[in-house]
């Protein structure tokens, strides 16, 4: 098929959460010592279809893995036997996923530290995998014909997933898989984010990354690009928010409005925002409904300036806030490093060379900053205090989303492997 038709076929994705709140609102709701739970961080490595367990801080050294395709044969013979699901199958490979399927795309652990629930991209799908046996406990087939980003309550009992292909957000009971409401959004949702008090869900509809009209003066073939918020309880649409409109006013004329990786500071009045083919991120205070701040990071010399080359209109593709505040960590995805920005003065600190850093987010005890090397297959920590690397661990092939959650403390694998 013409590789136009294939990219337009899908886009890609991204879907952060949670940030309010800090580290304790990425994994489920806190447990209690007696739940008999440890705190680990999630890995998903999306190319090879697996996620890697890790300690949540200190070493993150590697608890276990787990095979997120248990049922891949089932799967593939569905696919095979639909010529259009066969279509989108080959164009999420031949487009998004850079020659590769897209197994892993997000996850989050039950309160139970039981199951973890995984988005599967090529699948179109979201299933509940059982942590000791690894086998699917249910299954959610998206509407449309790509699964993307994730978020979770904060009590973590509901996910969010973004169906890419359809406008959609499905907000399913974490424990039995059942809908329990969604709503319409822009063009190719992406990022979802409950509020920290779980009234309302903000989703980020990102458009078309995967033309090659990528030029300013092509930006408005990428299609209707916005943030709805909606009722977390009812989800009926409470307020949609244009970038278009205010970056326009702050002089922003050229820059995408494709909000991607996103978060909340900790009282929720302000959010920051990456958008796509900027080296930076912005600032945007709720109340005023106004842009505030922008800040301009540093490009690679090495990093080409022809956008066509960007993975998915990414320049850079990862957001995290410390606990305090008080320090942002970035992912500079195509220009191969990241960095530890202070929030006041938006000065950054180190730039810690890193390959193709996919994402970042926070350790479970609030001092480090933790990226996905989707380019080197690892998982790296980056002190908040000093912005210097920690620490590096090695996981699958192209690690991706890291997220917070529980396993049960003996836990070392399905089947203790």
């Amino acid at each position: 098929m013409p590789a136009s038709r294939t990219r337009h076929l899908c886009s890609v994705a991204a879907a952060l959460v949670l940030a309010a709140a800090g580290p304790a609102t990425a994994a489920s709701a806190a447990p209690s010592a007696a739940d008999n739970l440890r705190e680990v961080l999630f890995v998903g490595n999306n190319w090879d279809g697996t996620a890697d367990v890790i300690r949540s801080s200190g070493d993150f050294g590697k608890v276990g893995r787990i095979d997120v395709i248990p049922d891949k044969d089932a799967r593939m013979k569905e696919i095979n036997a639909d010529p259009v699901k066969w279509i989108y199958f080959q164009a999420i490979r031949n487009s998004v996923g850079e020659g590769h399927d897209q197994y892993a795309d997000d996850m989050y652990s039950t309160p139970d530290g039981r199951s973890v629930v995984v988005s599967r991209p090529s699948f179109a799908d979201v299933v509940s995998l059982d942590l000791a046996t690894g086998k699917v406990n249910w299954r959610f087939p998206v509407s449309g014909y790509r699964a993307d980003h994730m978020a979770v309550s904060p009590d973590g009992t509901r996910v969010a997933v973004s169906a890419s292909t359809a406008n959609t957000v499905h907000v399913l009971d974490i424990t039995t898989g059942k809908q329990l409401g969604s709503f319409a959004t822009g063009d190719k949702p992406h990022e979802n984010i409950f509020t920290r008090d779980g009234k309302y869900i903000w989703n980020m509809a990102i458009g078309d990354v995967n033309t090659a009209l990528d030029d300013p003066g092509w930006d408005w073939t990428k299609g209707d690009r916005h943030i709805t918020v909606v009722d977390a309880t009812t989800y009926k649409q409470v307020k949609v928010i244009d970038m278009r409109q205010r970056l326009d006013a702050f002089g922003l004329k050229d820059f995408s409005d494709a909000v991607r990786p996103a978060v909340f500071s900790p009282d929720e009045s302000k959010l920051y925002f990456q958008v796509s083919f900027f080296n930076g991120f912005l600032e945007y205070d709720i109340a005023t409904d106004r842009i505030t701040r922008v800040k301009t990071l540093p490009k690679n010399p090495a990093t080409s300036e022809d956008r066509t080359t960007w993975v998915n209109d990414s320049r850079h593709h990862g957001l995290s806030m410390n606990p305090e505040g008080t320090k942002l960590c970035v992912a500079g995805t195509m220009d191969d490093y990241a960095t530890v920005v202070d929030r006041a003065t938006l000065q950054e600190g180190p730039l810690v060379a890193a390959s193709k850093p996919y994402w970042a987010t926070v350790s479970g005890d609030g001092k480090d900053c933790v990226i996905s090397e989707s380019g080197a297959d690892q998982v790296t920590a980056i002190d908040f205090a000093t912005g210097r690397k920690v620490t590096s661990v090695p996981v699958g092939d192209h690690p991706q989303r890291v997220r917070l959650g529980h396993v049960r403390t003996d836990w070392t694998g399905p089947g203790g492997s």
